[in-house]
C-alpha cells in the first residue's frame, strides 16, 4: 500500500526531488515493515531516519530558498517548522502507546498527506520561482 514517486510529483529541481524520492522510500519503509508484521522497533526506526531527514531537508530547502530570495521563505519555514513538531509527536506518541495498527495507520495517513500536498503546492511553487529567476538570469 506505499507510494511510488511518479512525474506528477517532481519539481524539476534535482536536489529537491531526490530528497523527496527518499522521504518517500521512508513513508514506503514504514509501510513495509507494517505489512511484514515487524514489530515497535523497525517502525520507530524508520520514524527516527524521517525524523532526522527531514531537518537536512527542509535545511537544504530552506538554504535554496534564501540562495534565490524566495519572497515566501518564511511562511515555507514556518510550514516546515510545524511539520517536523508533528512529526516529532507523533514518532513520541508511537514510542509511548507501542506500534498498534491504528495509531501506525493515522502516522503514515498524516505524513503522506503532508508531504503529498507540500510537494505539490508549496514545493511546486519554489521550484517555479527558482526557474523563473533563473531563466531571467539568462
Amino acid at each position: 500500500m506505499g507510494y511510488e514517486w511518479d512525474p506528477s510529483l517532481e519539481t524539476g529541481h534535482e536536489t529537491i526531488d531526490s530528497q523527496h524520492k527518499q522521504l518517500i522510500v521512508a513513508v514506503n519503509n514504514i509501510f513495509d515493515a507494517c505489512c511484514r508484521g515487524d514489530g515497535d522497533v523497525e517502525i520507530i526506526n524508520t520514524l527516527d531516519f524521517l525524523n532526522a531527514y527531514i531537518v537536512k531537508h527542509f535545511s537544504d530547502e530552506e538554504n535554496i530558498m534564501l540562495e534565490y530570495s524566495y519572497p515566501d521563505y518564511e511562511y515555507h519555514r514556518r510550514y516546515h517548522e510545524m511539520f517536523k513538531v508533528d512529526v516529532r509527536n507523533m514518532t513520541k506518541k508511537l514510542k509511548q502507546e507501542g506500534a498498534n495498527e491504528l495509531l501506525v495507520e493515522e502516522v503514515l495517513h498524516s505524513i503522506t498527506d503532508w508531504l503529498l500536498n507540500h510537494i505539490k503546492g508549496d514545493d511546486f511553487r519554489l521550484a517555479t520561482y527558482i526557474l523563473a529567476v533563473a531563466v531571467n538570469k539568462k
